[in-house]
């Protein structure tokens, strides 16, 4: 980003509070020792002759003041060590915020309380930011705050093919690392209609215990002997079951998938339902990204 400021933690706000995420992004730019960079977008839409002319110099007094207020906000939650600087980008939301700063390490957004016809009528700019930044993105919900001291903090994963979930598993291994969590690895199955009662009545039990062995070797290889992991390995709709599992997590961890082209989205039916209805944060990682992820 800058040389006071390089590979920072990115929080995009808007202009309602974004509290959320700012607690967020303060706390893991701590957790990886960096900085925070304040992005807020002033987007114009063009106005018809039928509508309101906007002053474009009132639209960018405001944002200057959003922007303003929020590092207010970002500073007074860090340490004195750590630099927090920010920006007004312009532009369409999803592709400014993305823009922004290429080397970030993580991009943070607040997730609005929105209903699913809003969604569908509004679009959802943490869904699109997530699906299209080269970075990993977290999506935290309005009015989240950390749980304060929890006896055993949790960092779940939602595992669906254990030899494709390396970069996944690496990325919810080092977050649980660098939280002091245990780490749950979830990987569920559901076939569609008649199919799925005839398979799991005959197969059930063999398919769990498979997945088990499946997805050890894939965390012997990623390296999680230091941890406490608990691995589930169930019959259950997989968007559900990881809904349900950031009810006692600190984080949730899913990844898109592999963008073979290189445009539209990439989040896939499951990581999007999470994206839009987990009460705890949500770790969106790269599949094809390895290294120590630890938002």
């Amino acid at each position: 980003m800058t040389e006071q400021n390089p590979h920072p933690v990115v929080v995009a706000v808007g202009y309602d509070p974004s509290g959320s995420a700012l607690e967020y992004g303060a706390a893991e730019a701590e957790r990886l020792g960096c900085g925070v960079h304040v992005v807020h977008v002033v987007y114009i839409v063009p106005s018809g002759p039928e509508m309101v002319l906007i002053d474009v110099t009132d639209v960018e007094r405001i944002g200057q003041e959003t922007l303003a207020e929020a590092l207010r906000h970002a500073r007074s939650l860090v340490g004195e060590g750590v630099p927090v600087t920010g920006q007004v980008a312009h532009g369409a939301p999803v592709h400014a915020i993305v823009a922004a700063v290429p080397d970030a390490r993580v991009i943070v957004l607040q997730r609005r309380a929105l209903s699913r016809l809003m969604r569908v009528v509004t679009r959802s700019v943490s869904s699109g930011v997530a699906a299209r930044a080269h970075v990993p993105v977290v999506s935290v919900p309005a009015g989240w705050s950390p749980a304060g001291d929890v006896a055993e903090p949790v960092v779940t994963v939602g595992v669906h093919d254990p030899d494709r979930s390396g970069p996944i598993l690496a990325a919810a291994v080092a977050a649980a690392r660098s939280r002091g969590a245990a780490l749950r690895v979830l990987h569920t199955w559901w076939y569609p209609g008649a199919y799925d009662d005839i398979v799991m009545r005959e197969a059930e039990h063999e398919w769990a215990d498979r997945a088990r062995l499946e997805v050890q070797s894939a965390l012997d290889v990623v390296g999680a002997d230091d941890l406490k992991v608990v691995i589930e390995a169930r019959h259950a709709f997989p968007a559900d079951a990881l809904v349900e599992a950031s009810r006692d997590s600190e984080l949730v961890v899913v990844g898109r998938h592999d963008p073979l082209i290189p445009f539209g989205s990439h989040l896939g039916p499951v990581s999007r339902a999470v994206l839009h209805e987990a009460v705890c944060p949500v770790l969106l990682a790269d599949p094809r990204r390895h290294g120590d992820v630890s938002a």
